[in-house]
């Protein structure tokens, strides 16, 4: 099929897992992985009616908003190291993947440099994992209160990437459990914090991200199809 029949066809299934939930469908946004993928697909995509465009890496990003502009908005899901926030706070509306209070005030100090407020997400390593990134579970709500003494950052929300499996009803006590997370978050009514987003779920399993109060689902190989492995660029996949 081409990208703009895959667009179609996985937000009819977020749809139809929104209501399978009691959910308004519009309450889960897609944002549109498009890492490794060629600018003239992006385009292919973004006419097809993507809005919200995830990248991994920054240089990439960089490359692509350059050629392509302000055509949707940038969402960065990868890792993030320090000395690449100066750069990802000039390009990106949203990064997900705040993992350390070292790498919120680096953020925090860059944006405030241009003059402003960064939207972050807090990602968390819901499975204590170690060859992925993020806070652990137990130490998440301390991050976001400290992060959120910040000026030039605002903490929206939560990200995760549950184990991998074939079966996507195994992603589901993960889901649970993050979404748990950010109620007893908002529970100690931080200022500045806001648990409004959650972003959950990739190719093979974000239907039941949809149906776990996911805000955002990061797809990208259901549209585009398989890809370079994001190994041999040397960063860790969001989708």
């Amino acid at each position: 099929m081409s990208i703009a029949e895959n667009l179609k066809t996985i937000q009819d299934r977020i749809t139809a897992a929104a209501r399978r939930a009691g959910r308004e469908p519009s309450s889960v946004r897609l944002v549109v992985v498009t890492k490794t993928v060629p600018v003239d697909r992006i385009r292919e995509a973004v006419a097809a009616g993507a809005k919200i465009l995830g990248e991994n890496r920054v240089q990439e990003a960089r490359d692509k908003i350059e050629q392509l502009g302000r055509v949707a908005h940038w969402h960065l899901i990868g890792t993030l190291q320090t000395n690449k926030a100066k750069y990802a706070v000039k390009l990106f509306d949203l990064i997900h993947s705040v993992n350390s209070l070292e790498l919120a005030k680096e953020i925090d100090k860059q944006a405030a440099k241009i003059g402003k407020v960064q939207d972050v997400l807090i990602e968390v390593n819901i499975a204590g994992e170690q060859s992925k990134s993020g806070i652990v579970f137990t130490e998440a709500l301390s991050l976001v209160r400290e992060a959120a003494a910040l000026k030039h950052i605002s903490i929206k929300g939560l990200m995760t990437m549950p184990p991998f499996s074939d079966n996507p009803e195994n992603s589901r006590p993960y889901f649970k459990k993050l979404r748990a997370l950010a109620s007893d978050i908002t529970k100690e009514n931080i200022p500045g914090v806001s648990m409004t987003e959650l972003s959950m779920g990739m190719s093979g399993d974000f239907e039941v991200a949809a149906e776990e109060e996911a805000t955002m689902v990061r797809v990208g190989t259901a549209i585009f199809g398989e890809r370079i492995k994001s190994s041999e660029f040397g960063v860790r996949s969001a989708e």
